[in-house]
């Protein structure tokens, strides 16, 4: 698959699992929420940097987290970083953004959101951690929070930190 150019970095989303059929527009939920990552953060990348997303299933992602975290378990998303946040204005590699189907459907189902919109807010928080964010300490996960609710506003998904958020149709 060619990178998808309506994105600020060439985007590459690779289906790994066949149960990602089901979300049959996939690959332009993971560019809009690239983009909108992009906007609302103020993310400065080179036009050709490279990003992929991985559409994959529980079982990779739990070798994954197994091997690079040590956490025997799956998870909904995984970020691999190419390089230092430092260094991402300039890269021609950002990194890897791998989401597992199964998590993330079963997390969509029991929050009363649709997958579309769920996939949308891990694809943020992803592309979010790739360039330095995290949601350790108290201070940053606001901040990260702040981000990732002004980027899914603008995609039209709904504030997944609110509590009285209303649940997806």
């Amino acid at each position: 698959m060619s990178p998808d150019r309506s994105t600020p970095v060439a985007l590459e989303t690779v289906r790994d699992s066949e149960l990602w059929t089901i979300l049959s527009d996939a690959e332009a939920t993971v560019a809009a929420a690239v983009a909108a990552a992009f906007a609302e953060a103020g993310l400065v990348a080179l036009p050709e940097a490279e990003l992929a997303v991985t559409l994959a299933d529980d079982a990779r992602v739990r070798a994954l987290n197994a091997e690079w975290r040590e956490k025997d378990k799956p998870t909904n998303v995984l970020t691999f970083p190419a390089v230092e946040p430092d260094e991402t204005a300039d890269a021609p590699m950002l990194g890897d953004v791998i989401l597992a189907f199964e998590t993330v459907e079963r997390e969509a189902r029991e929050e009363g959101r649709t997958l579309s919109d769920h996939v949308s807010h891990l694809v943020v928080h992803g592309v979010l951690h790739l360039f330095g964010y995290d949601h350790l300490e108290d201070d940053e996960a606001e901040e990260m929070e702040a981000i990732e609710t002004r980027a899914l506003a603008r995609l039209g998904v709904a504030d997944p930190y609110a509590f009285d958020a209303a649940p997806a149709a």
